[in-house]
């Protein structure tokens, strides 16, 4: 099978091009042409010299994904189905605002993670997606969208991406961090490494390579603010607890781009939200000394979890014992809900080695005992 080069960051093209005998600056016109330009056809890119473009057609290509579905919500959110081959398709969606477009990204078929607020963990987990499997979402949906907007080229339609589709990013490392690497390039996309967010449900090891290869803003799906409760909502809470966790937290901020981490909260009904819970994040985030802000997610239903969504009124309270604290605290707005494209909702289509449905179902039966205190 022919190279794919959206498998490659610029080292990597640089390298592949010197195998074929071509210098640094092809690799740069390459780079740029893929990227930038979106182009995948060899014969387009007409810097480049005749003969290293019959030397890439005969061994290389540039191979998206294909698409096997395109919904437009009325909010303007978008999300494409991808097929990444197995009897595996994953998601990415596009959400717009005012001042930035965002782009959810996926980095696995699946997830073995297995929260119980999370419908991509009920969907269980297939494989890793390639480097290229990552990068293609993001060429896809910036030169889509260009077309759709009819754009200049010059004009950016994602400033914005965030790993949080599907998958544990930092359980995908090895393609994980090339793919950062052509996002912050500006050869290619040019983003800021504030503009990309890899969020974690707390891969330990993970974060603190990530500090040494690659910096870019983290968050944390935390979800409960101590280890009894964390251990059934994220069961990676069991292998990496939370002080461990945060002090993996506090380590990153020595090489961050923001003076803060984000901590995502999904809001579980009679769960995790009490007032009681909330002043125990307060004091948890004391304790440990790590700059936090918190983002709270009302939870998605759907009927495999056995949960609900906390009202309202309930997260808003909940929102005041943090704020009152100093901790800047916003409340997820819902999106794209109407294409099952919001947080929590992405799905897919796995084709599961891990049993995951069983698992959690058997999960489901012990259940979760509802926090009512501080109601």
């Amino acid at each position: 099978m022919a190279v794919n080069l959206l498998d490659f960051d610029l080292e990597g093209l640089t390298a592949y091009c010197d195998s074929l005998g071509e210098k640094r600056f092809r690799a740069q016109q390459l780079f740029r042409w893929i990227h930038q330009k979106g182009a995948s056809d060899f014969d387009a890119m007409t810097d480049l010299a005749k003969s290293l473009r019959a030397k890439l057609a005969g061994v290389a290509e540039v191979r998206s994904l294909p698409v096997l579905s395109e919904h437009a919500s009325a909010d303007g959110t978008i999300k494409w189905l991808f097929d990444v081959g197995g009897g595996n398709a994953v998601e990415t969606v596009f959400i717009p605002e005012e001042d930035r477009g965002t782009l959810c990204v996926s980095s696995q078929a699946g997830c073995a993670v297995g929260c119980r607020f999370c419908s991509t963990g009920h969907q269980g987990f297939s494989r890793n997606l390639a480097t290229g499997e990552i990068l293609a979402q993001l060429w896809h949906a910036e030169h889509r969208l260009h077309q759709r907007f009819g754009l200049a080229p010059t004009e950016r339609v994602i400033d914005n991406v965030v790993m949080m589709g599907m998958g544990e990013p930092l359980q995908n490392y090895g393609a994980l961090v090339p793919a950062l690497r052509v996002m912050l390039d500006d050869h290619a996309y040019g983003l800021s490494r504030r503009r990309v967010t890899v969020s974690t449900s707390g891969v330990v090891p993970m974060i603190e390579r990530l500090r040494a290869d690659c910096p870019v803003a983290l968050a944390v799906s935390l979800h409960a603010p101590d280890d009894a409760l964390r251990d059934d909502l994220v069961p990676l809470n069991r292998k990496y607890p939370i002080a461990e966790l945060m002090a993996a937290c506090r380590d990153y901020m020595g090489a961050a781009p923001r003076d803060f981490i984000m901590f995502e909260y999904c809001m579980l009904d009679g769960v995790n939200d009490s007032d009681e819970q909330a002043r125990a994040l307060v004091a948890l985030m004391r304790r440990e000394r790590v700059p936090a802000k918190f983002n709270l997610i009302p939870f998605n239903p759907f009927p495999a979890s056995g949960l609900k969504r906390s009202s309202p009124e309930r997260v808003r309270a909940f929102q005041r014992v943090l704020q009152e604290a100093g901790f800047v605290t916003t409340i997820r707005k819902t999106r794209g809900d109407d294409i099952d494209a919001a947080c929590g909702q992405l799905a897919g289509e796995v084709l599961d080695r891990t049993n995951a449905r069983e698992r959690l179902a058997s999960r489901r039966v012990v259940g979760i005992v509802p926090a009512e205190a501080g109601r």
